[in-house]
């Protein structure tokens, strides 16, 4: 235990001065808002923003409590509730439609209202419901998006698009009827409805290639332009060769990074499907998600009537969360303990380990973190698994989990909202998720 915390005027002294830093607030900022980032977290819920905090601090070589994470820093907090229209637990899907297009949707079903039923594409007509991305567009802003996801996935899907499935990615991937009634796949629609886009990022070419490039990219970035596309073709992308020099941090050179030919996206995808965990990333093919970002301000910033930019961290907090994997999940949180974790009593552990005690039922150890559902379940000789030799320091631990299933299912809990900024005391309290774009709209009189 640190000396200084043994002293009681330690604590008096650090809630005096968060006192003096909050009468500080009540001179708001009116201003308007020239530039808006919406930073997701997907599965960033307030439970793993505290597991990160307390990681992120030990790994600082911190007990880990005592640390601030930088939107910890943010003046402003409010709860949102994340609840579908059809569905207390929600999918990311409809809660993107809610916090980008500003009005509650259906289970599955993004940018559009809640009018629409999930698979049926005969619903969706009339029922388009557009996001803060072209709102912003609409007053001459730069608009970008940025995802560790693929760029048709549900959050940035519903920037752009309005489909009664968050999974008609591609044509090819949906059913005849909704082909034969009018209604376009997502990736259609990346190029089509919103077709000036300063900025995109992502993850996603596999599948969305010319026919018969195999989920390759073209060998020749120097033949000719690929032909027009038609309504029976997917999104085709473009790859430039990696070879000297190409460094994916080099995102200002054609090389090294994804143009498409149909989009003015730049820079635009770099793996196939998801981007791999932060915990796995190649840095030398792969860029971060702080990289990714830092270019893309760079690039809308020279719009001088400002800029709307959609950031999502959509592997580590949402897939290793359902993985069960809270090493790969919280990693992410670090890069973009609790009593029992001191690092005194285990210097190879962490916030991730064995909580500091044992069960009083079955006089077995248990994690520190664990989760409600999911894959880390496990029977041992008709027994909970004694956990006590267990490896948590392995990148593809699974933490325990009281109920089993193959992926852990999200949580519908309220979220937390940090705002800093112009106008950013209108975040405050408990509100509808869909509130947030209408006050970051106001905010920047879009």
């Amino acid at each position: 235990l640190p000396e200084r915390e043994k002293d009681p005027e330690y604590w008096r002294a650090q809630a005096q001065q968060t006192l003096r830093a909050a009468l500080r607030l009540q001179r708001l900022n009116q201003n308007v808002a020239k530039n808006l980032i919406l930073f997701l977290g997907d599965g960033m819920g307030v439970s793993t923003v505290t597991a990160t905090r307390i990681l992120k601090g030990q790994l600082q070589h911190g007990k880990g409590e005592e640390n601030l994470l930088e939107m910890d820093k943010f003046p402003h907090v409010a709860l949102a509730k994340t609840y579908n229209t059809n569905a207390q637990v929600p999918d990311s899907a409809g809660t993107a439609t809610a916090y980008l297009c500003g009005v509650k949707a259906n289970e599955g079903t993004v940018g559009v209202s809640a009018g629409v039923t999930r698979d049926r594409c005969n619903t969706t007509k009339g029922q388009e419901v557009t996001s803060i991305l072209r709102w912003a567009k609409d007053e001459g802003k730069a608009v970008g998006i940025v995802t560790t996801t693929r760029v048709t996935h549900a959050t940035p899907s519903a920037a752009y698009a309005h489909s009664a499935n968050r999974d008609w990615y591609s044509d090819g991937e949906m059913p005849p009827d909704a082909l034969e009634g009018g209604c376009r796949d997502i990736a259609r629609q990346l190029v089509e409805n919103i077709p000036d886009i300063e900025v995109g990022m992502g993850m996603g070419w596999s599948g969305q290639l010319s026919p018969g490039d195999n989920g390759t990219p073209p060998k020749d970035p120097t033949s000719a332009p690929l032909p027009p596309r038609d309504a029976a073709t997917p999104l085709r992308m473009l790859l430039p060769p990696r070879d000297a020099g190409t460094h994916p941090r080099n995102f200002g050179t054609p090389k090294g990074c994804w143009l498409s030919p149909a989009l003015s996206l730049s820079p635009g995808l770099f793996e196939p499907g998801d981007m791999v965990y932060e915990l796995d990333r190649n840095n030398e093919t792969d860029p971060s998600l702080s990289e990714m970002v830092a270019v893309a301000i760079r690039m809308l910033q020279k719009n001088p009537r400002g800029f709307f930019l959609l950031v999502e961290g959509g592997d580590g907090f949402c897939k290793g969360g359902k993985g069960g994997d809270a090493k790969k999940g919280s990693d992410d949180g670090t890069n973009r303990g609790n009593e029992g974790m001191r690092k005194e009593k285990n210097k190879d552990c962490d916030v991730r380990c064995l909580a500091p005690m044992q069960s009083d039922v079955d006089r077995k150890p248990f994690t520190s973190i664990l989760y409600g559902n999911g894959p880390g379940y496990k029977i041992v000789a008709g027994e909970r698994e004694n956990v006590s030799a267990v490896d948590f320091a392995h990148a593809d631990y699974q933490a325990q989990s009281a109920v089993p299933l193959r992926q852990e299912t999200h949580g519908g809990e309220d979220v937390a909202v940090f705002a800093r900024g112009p106008m950013a005391h209108l975040f405050h309290g408990v509100h509808e998720q869909n509130y947030i774009p209408h006050a970051m709209a106001y905010a920047a009189c879009i």
